[in-house]
This record gives C-alpha cells, sequence and structure tokens, in this order.
C-alpha cells in the first residue's frame, strides 16, 4: 500500500449529508436549461442552411478539419467515457482504467485501418462503401440493419446515463422519476436532429467538445493541486478511503475467477475493434471536402481524446479518495455519479451544476450523432437505394430520414428506461461488441480483399450481428444477478457479459466461408475502381490548390 504524507489528504465534507440532495437543485437545473437554450439556438441557426439531402446526412461537406476535429472527439468522447469510466476507475481502480485504454486504442485502430479509405470511397454511410462493388440491394439491407442495432445499444447507454445525471442533479431516486428524465431527454434529442441536422448537431458538438475537455483539464489540475501535483498521493488516499489495497493491482474486477478473466478478454477484443465499426463516429469524416482536412480532424481529435484519457484515471482515483465508493453507490445514478460528486466536492453547486450540465451536453450530442447516423442509414439505404431503387425524390427522402428520428427516439426512450442503473461504459462495451462483430469484418473485407462476395458480406453482417445480440439476450446481463436488466429471472446460459470473443472471430470466419463458398465473381471493375478511389479520393474530392 502506498503510504501517504499526512497532510495531503484535504478537509471533505464528505459523507455527512444525504446524497440525495447533493447541489442545489435550482442551480443545478437553472445551468442546465441555459446549456439546453444556448444548443438550441445554435441548431435553429444551422438548420437555415440545411436544404439538401447532403446538407442533411453530411453537413453540405462544409466543415473545416479543425471543426471536425473537435465534432469528432464530442461524437466520441460519449456519457461512457466521462460518468462510466470516471465511476469504474473510483469503485474498480485499475480494471476500471482498462476501459479508457481499450477506448483509446480503439480510435487508433479506426484511424489507422478504417477512416480514410472508407471516405474516400463513400458518400453518406456505411453501406455505400460496402454496396460499391457487391450486389446492392442485399448488402445494403444488411448494413443498414447492423447500423440500426449498433445505434440502439450505443443509445441504451446515452438515456441511461441522461436519467442518472439529471436524477442526480434533482434528487430524483425513484424508477419513475427517472423513467420521466429519460423521455424528457429522448424528446429534446429529437427536436435537435429534426431541426439543425448534422450541421446542427455538429456545432452542438463542438461546443460540447470544448466544454467537456476543459472542465475535466480543469478537474483534474485542481485534484492535482489537493495533492501536491503528487499522482502516487492521489491513488494512496483512494486506497485509505476505501480500505482497498487491491484496487491498484490488476484483477479487482476481472480477475476474481477463470469466467471473469475470458471476460475482461471479450471486453478488450470488443472495445479495441469496435470503435472501427461504430457508423456514427465514421460518418465524420464526410463531412470535410478533402483528404488533407480529413487528415487534420483525425489529429485534433485524437489530441483531445487521448488528453481525455489520461484526465479519467485522476479523476477516478480523485473521487475515490474524495468521496469513496460506498457514497458513490448509494447516490441516485448509482456509479455513473461519481463525476458530479466529485465536482460537488470541489466546487460545491456551481461546479456541480457546470460539469453536469457538460455531461448531459455529451448525451445531447452523441444522441443526436447517433440518430442522424440511423436516419441517413434507413432513409439513404434502403427506402431510397431498396425500395424506391434509386429514384426517390430528394425531399420525400429527407422526410422518411425525419420519420426515422422519431421512431429511434421512441425506441431509445423505452430502452434506456430498462437499462437505468447499468454502468453506461459497460452497456457502451456491448455496443462496441456488436459494430465489431455486425460491421467491422465487412468493412476490412471490402477495402482490403479482392475475392470478397455478397454472400460473404451478408454471411458476416447477419451472422456477426445474430451471434452477438442472442449471446448479449442470454447472458448475465440480461437476467440472472441483481444488477441484470431483467433481476428476477435468470435465463443466462452464456457466463460472459460481453460477446465478443465468440461473435467477433465467427463474424470473421463466416465472411471468409460465404465468399470462398460463392460461385458467382463480383465485377472486377468495380473492385479495381474501389481500390484506387479509396486509395487517392477521385471522385469523392473537392480540387485542392497546389
Amino acid at each position: 500500500m502506498i503510504a501517504v504524507p499526512a497532510m495531503s489528504l484535504p478537509a471533505v465534507h464528505l459523507a455527512q449529508e444525504s446524497s440525495a440532495t447533493v447541489g442545489n437543485p435550482a442551480i443545478n437545473i437553472s445551468i442546465f436549461l441555459g446549456f439546453v437554450l444556448v444548443t438550441l439556438v445554435v441548431v435553429i441557426r444551422a438548420s437555415k442552411s440545411t436544404a439538401t439531402a447532403a446538407d442533411y446526412y453530411a453537413g453540405g461537406r462544409s466543415f473545416s478539419g479543425t471543426q471536425n476535429g473537435l465534432a469528432i472527439a464530442g461524437d466520441y468522447l460519449s456519457a461512457a467515457s466521462f460518468l462510466g469510466i470516471v465511476g469504474a476507475i473510483a469503485l474498480q481502480g485499475y480494471d476500471g482504467f482498462l476501459y479508457s485504454i481499450g477506448f483509446f486504442v480503439a480510435w487508433l485502430v479506426a484511424l489507422l485501418l478504417i477512416a480514410e479509405p472508407l471516405r474516400n470511397t463513400g458518400k453518406f454511410t456505411m453501406a455505400d462503401v460496402l454496396s460499391f462493388r457487391l450486389r446492392q440491394r442485399p448488402v445494403r439491407v444488411a448494413a443498414s440493419i447492423s447500423t440500426l442495432a449498433v445505434t440502439f445499444f450505443y443509445l441504451l447507454a446515452q438515456m441511461a446515463g441522461a436519467g442518472a445525471l439529471v436524477s442526480l442533479l434533482l434528487g430524483i431516486s425513484s424508477k419513475a422519476g427517472q423513467s420521466l428524465v429519460i423521455v424528457i431527454v429522448g424528446v429534446i434529442m429529437i427536436v435537435y436532429v429534426l431541426v439543425g441536422g448534422m450541421k446542427g448537431t455538429t456545432w452542438v458538438q463542438i461546443i460540447k467538445a470544448c466544454l467537456l475537455v476543459t472542465g475535466v483539464a480543469v478537474m483534474t489540475v485542481w485534484i492535482l493541486a489537493m495533492f501536491g501535483f503528487n499522482l502516487s498521493a492521489i491513488m494512496g488516499a483512494a486506497v485509505e478511503t476505501n480500505n482497498n489495497p487491491a484496487m491498484l493491482e490488476p484483477g479487482l474486477k476481472y480477475g476474481v475467477s477463470e469466467i471473469s478473466k475470458l471476460d475482461f478478454i471479450s471486453l478488450g477484443l470488443a472495445l479495441v475493434l469496435g470503435a472501427a465499426g461504430l457508423p456514427h463516429v465514421l460518418m465524420r469524416f464526410y463531412t470535410v471536402p478533402t483528404a488533407k482536412e480529413a487528415r487534420k480532424s483525425v489529429v485534433w481529435a485524437i489530441t483531445l481524446i487521448g488528453m481525455f484519457y489520461l484526465f479519467t484515471l485522476v479523476l477516478g482515483f480523485g473521487a475515490s479518495a474524495l468521496i469513496g465508493a460506498d457514497r458513490i453507490k448509494s447516490a441516485p445514478g448509482g456509479v455513473n455519479s461519481a463525476a458530479p460528486l466529485l465536482a460537488y466536492e470541489l466546487g460545491g453547486s456551481v461546479l456541480m451544476g457546470l460539469i453536469a450540465a457538460v455531461a448531459f451536453a455529451t448525451i445531447l450530442a452523441v444522441v443526436a450523432g447517433l440518430a442522424i447516423t440511423a436516419s441517413a442509414s434507413f432513409a439513404h439505404d434502403i427506402y431510397t437505394s431498396v425500395i424506391k431503387k434509386g429514384n426517390s425524390d430528394p425531399r420525400q427522402e429527407l422526410r422518411v430520414a425525419k420519420t426515422t428520428v422519431v421512431v429511434i427516439g421512441l425506441i431509445s426512450i423505452a430502452g434506456g428506461i430498462g437499462a437505468q442503473g447499468q454502468n453506461v461504459a459497460f452497456l457502451v462495451a456491448l455496443a462496441f461488441a456488436v459494430a465489431a462483430s455486425a460491421n467491422l469484418p465487412t468493412i476490412l473485407y471490402s477495402l482490403y480483399w479482392k475475392r470478397f462476395t455478397t454472400r460473404g458480406a451478408v454471411w458476416s453482417m447477419y451472422g456477426g450481428l445474430i451471434l452477438s445480440v442472442v449471446l448479449i439476450v442470454f447472458s448475465p446481463v440480461m437476467s440472472g444477478s441483481e444488477t441484470s436488466m431483467i433481476p428476477g429471472a435468470d435465463f443466462a446460459i452464456y457466463p460472459l457479459s460481453n460477446p465478443g470473443i465468440i461473435s467477433i472471430p465467427a463474424s470473421f470466419l463466416l465472411g471468409f466461408l460465404g465468399s470462398v463458398t460463392e460461385r458467382r465473381r463480383e465485377d472486377p471493375l468495380k473492385q479495381s475502381e474501389m481500390e484506387v478511389r479509396s486509395l487517392t479520393g477521385v471522385g469523392a474530392e473537392k480540387a485542392v490548390s497546389h
């Protein structure tokens, strides 16, 4: 155990007061409403220049690399990254920090293997890329269904995070109250997307990324200053507060049994490979005009994302040291309340209100990005390309996209109510597993394997999607324990909480088997064209002055 200097522990007003009345609800809600109003004004202004499908789906490809980099960071740093990871580190120490590492490394995989060739090949959606050299209808339908499934799982996490956050702000402990909060969040998200399209969503994400990174940086420096800029002292204080030396060692959560160790490998695979299959993150690369700006946006995104995940280490152990695991668990929102409680401990009601507003902005920005991706996928891929066979009126396509947003919003509200109490980082890990199983193998095969066929794509996507969802349904996530979504039932046949270790390799295998068993060859000219486009950007680029 690390020795802590006697003076290093600050005087803090810990668990004397009821966790249900943390902060001043009036201050909390006024800051929160102020933020919503400001972002709504931004969204309405952006909507005035949203007229075409390209405007609605890709922001008219009008964003600079810097703006898009901030928006990517805004899209990627979700409620899971902020609320979920800080809570996981506060409770599980070293094992909680593994989420940070997984999310960051995942970003590097997406960047190195996927981002630029995908952007160079496509127009608006992932299905544009996958169907480029394959048969349109079956591939587009499969890609659209997998996009909608991933979006649903990701939205679950964000909605659960929103419920936890606002219930903490207002001191709402009842399930009915938290459910009402989730309904309100869902409605605001629907309004954002309907009004602003991708332009409005992008500006909300830019504002949110700046606020989130600034807020987290201030809290990090504040905590470090309290402990004499000594990270060891913070960790030592966390051990002392919780009387748990195991926090600083690997295995507190994932080393308990052989099953939990396998679960960790499964989680690692899902996190590292999942980001490269997340449609809402990949879609962000279509909003810049040139490859140069795409690369610039990546530099900005990776800088902000890397800094943020380092900050979560300090915040997590800081929350553990200053608040303690018991108080975090008993607060409204449970594990997801660690970051707002820490803000209250540092700066009282005002800082807590500000940080909670930033976290709420985080949720709004991410759910808006998710909703627009899902609506684009359905309207562009299924309605226009499959139902109308490419002959739809653009205005009608936009109407379908907006109707889809409303339907997705309502489904995510229902799912968010069901997922209350779950760690949002854990829920996002499930979304990553579904994305890595359903999307990633097909994307990689399409971009890099000449012999890949339509059958391989369809087998890989449907196989990966069905297998990952079925394993989640029959896992401890859904039933069999007190923390499950259906606590009273027990149909957990699959022992692991994450399906990645089985569903991801199975999806790669199905893609390979489907391709080698199909006798019909795909168009070699299309394959060659796609290869040239993905490597050079011909056909997807604006002219660049030299």
